[in-house]
């Protein structure tokens, strides 16, 4: 069977061209895999059966890519060296009001130019984690709610969005509605109904497809919230474009969604909205180990594959032709009441990422003509240091040959701005200055799993962090002369993380690829900006949809 040329590995399949569905389809090529076998037959030929390479190739893995995992699970990854945590002043630009007004403008008037904008939405996991103290419920030996949790769900019902499709689901099977059946003191009829796939099927369901928010003409999911924001702004000549990353299990769910509803937003906000789905790609899949190291198999033999985590998004968002990317996490909206202030501060850092773009071209064509002086090099240096925060310790011993050497590395990459916000405590990462595999520091997304938590003064960074980062991203993927970057190519590879896990009662080892907003894009220029905190409305659990944000 002759190997497949690059173009047929990972095809674009169209399956609804007004809607441009999309979905990655791996071929199997087990000729390409038993060839890299056979390149160092005595280390894996021990170690893989011919029905593995059939899996590996299936999933698009070479037996190289699987011992290099394996082996990672024996050494590890090493932790951070850090600067210190970044603030206002030290990394973190906070806008003026006249900083706003003129940064809101710079991004409408680049709006007005043949432009493509895309929003990229990772939406691809189950809302299961929202509903695991209902799960528990469901389970519990006792029938009445009797955690603060449960007695705060069944207290507020009548608030949630999803409260009438409920209620006429459960008078359909039950011959009673909510209010009857928790006055008989049926809580768990009520529980079961939301989560069960007979029922709503909300412990199922990806988080993306729930009902959040009420609003006179009926509820809306996230998805529904994502593409009222897309026409906010993220439009250019009417034309809103928005891409969504899901689980193949829930494609259709998201091609029905965007069928009934795309018309009825299209016509509300005069865009024409062009709507794209991607999954995550098979070959970004990661072996589970043994507790010793070994590779973990089903009953059946067959290697165990998980999902390598957001970081393999990395990959979905390279595919992206656009000259400005949003990413913004699926369950982070807000009801219309509250989109003007989003809308403002999604407008300000695109605006930011717009204004130093310009600059960086500017200085990139300057330092490829030539024709530059000394204090050029110097200003430029300044830039790189001041703007982009990217500090080389021994900048001043360069001749000026190493420097224009240097200043092109660093100015010819991709850019982000992230918007950050005060640390009010919420888990996850946050806005920091690390050290890069050059010598040189840069500012970074870090998690704590990132952090040796032997280290006093690491540890202190990073429970004093003034500010939080809340996936709130403004990308720039193309260079100055506007070809796209190989995304990939700029993914720092030592800032995995292994997790403890179990299937069927067996400890493992699970391996998580660099965050896509960690060391995914570590090797781009990154510029972080002061959001409001209103700006940063995340749904973890069930009963944050009782907050008044999303209320």
């Amino acid at each position: 069977m002759p190997t497949h040329d690059i173009d047929s590995l990972y095809s674009l399949q169209k399956h609804d061209k007004k809607y441009n569905i999309i979905r990655w389809k791996q071929p199997y090529d087990n000729h390409s895999a038993n060839k890299q076998l056979n390149n160092n037959p005595n280390r894996l030929k021990s170690m893989l059966s011919e029905k593995d390479l059939q899996q590996l190739a299936a999933k698009g893995i070479s037996p190289e890519k699987l011992e290099h995992q394996l082996e990672e699970f024996k050494t590890g990854f090493p932790f951070l060296k850090l600067e210190g945590p970044a603030a206002i002043g030290k990394g973190i630009i906070a806008p003026s009001a006249d900083d706003v007004n003129k940064y809101v403008k710079i991004w409408n008037e680049y709006k007005e130019g043949q432009r493509k904008i895309v929003k990229f939405v990772p939406a691809s996991g189950a809302a299961s984690r929202m509903f695991k103290d209902m799960f528990a419920f469901a389970d519990a030996d006792y029938d009445v709610p009797t955690t603060d949790f449960e007695k705060t769900y069944f207290a507020n019902i009548e608030k949630f969005a999803f409260y009438n499709a409920l209620d006429a689901l459960l008078k359909q099977k039950k011959g009673k509605g909510i209010k009857e059946l928790m006055a008989e003191g049926d809580y768990k009829s009520v529980a079961k109904g939301m989560l069960d796939s007979d029922g709503l099927n909300y412990g199922q369901l990806p988080k993306g497809l729930l009902l959040f928010h009420k609003y006179e003409d009926g509820p809306r999911t996230p998805m529904e919230e994502h593409l009222v924001e897309a026409a906010l702004y993220a439009d250019s000549n009417g034309e809103a474009n928005v891409h969504f990353t899901v689980s193949h299990e829930h494609l259709h769910l998201f091609k029905q969604k965007v069928s009934e509803k795309v018309d009825g937003y299209a016509k509300k906000f005069g865009v024409k909205y062009d709507i794209s789905f991607s999954e995550q790609k098979p070959s970004t899949d990661t072996v589970a180990a043994n507790p010793d190291g070994t590779p973990f198999r089903n009953e059946d033999g067959s290697l165990l594959f998980r999902p390598g985590g957001h970081g393999a998004l990395i990959e979905n968002l390279n595919e992206i032709d656009a000259d400005v990317i949003f990413v913004k996490n699926i369950d982070n909206v807000v009801p219309d009441r509250l989109k003007p202030e989003t809308t403002e501060w999604k407008q300000v850092i695109a605006g930011i990422l717009i204004s130093l773009q310009k600059k960086a071209f500017e200085y990139l064509e300057l330092l490829d003509s030539g024709n530059y002086t000394h204090d050029q090099l110097v200003e430029i240096a300044r830039f790189v240091k001041n703007d982009l925060c990217c500090v080389k310790s021994d900048l001043k011993e360069l001749e000026d040959a190493e420097l224009v050497i240097y200043l092109k590395k660093k100015l010819n990459r991709p850019m982000r701005v992230a918007g950050v916000v005060k640390n009010v405590g919420e888990p996850g990462g946050g806005p920091f200055l690390a050290y890069n595999q050059d010598g040189t520091y840069s500012l970074q997304i870090l998690e704590s799993s990132q952090i040796d938590k032997k280290n006093e003064t690491y540890m202190k960074y990073f429970t004093e962090g003034t500010h939080f980062n809340p996936v709130d991203l403004v990308c720039a993927t193309k260079d100055y002369k506007g070809n796209a970057f190989n995304l990939p190519d700029y993914v720092d590879r030592t800032t995995g993380f292994i997790s403890q896990k179990s299937k069927n009662g067996k400890d493992l080892q699970a391996l998580e690829l660099p965050g896509l907003w960690n060391g995914a894009m570590s090797d781009w220029n990154t510029i972080f900006v002061e959001v409001p905190l209103g700006t940063f409305n995340p749904v973890k659990t069930v009963n944050d949809l009782l907050r008044e944000q999303h209320q």
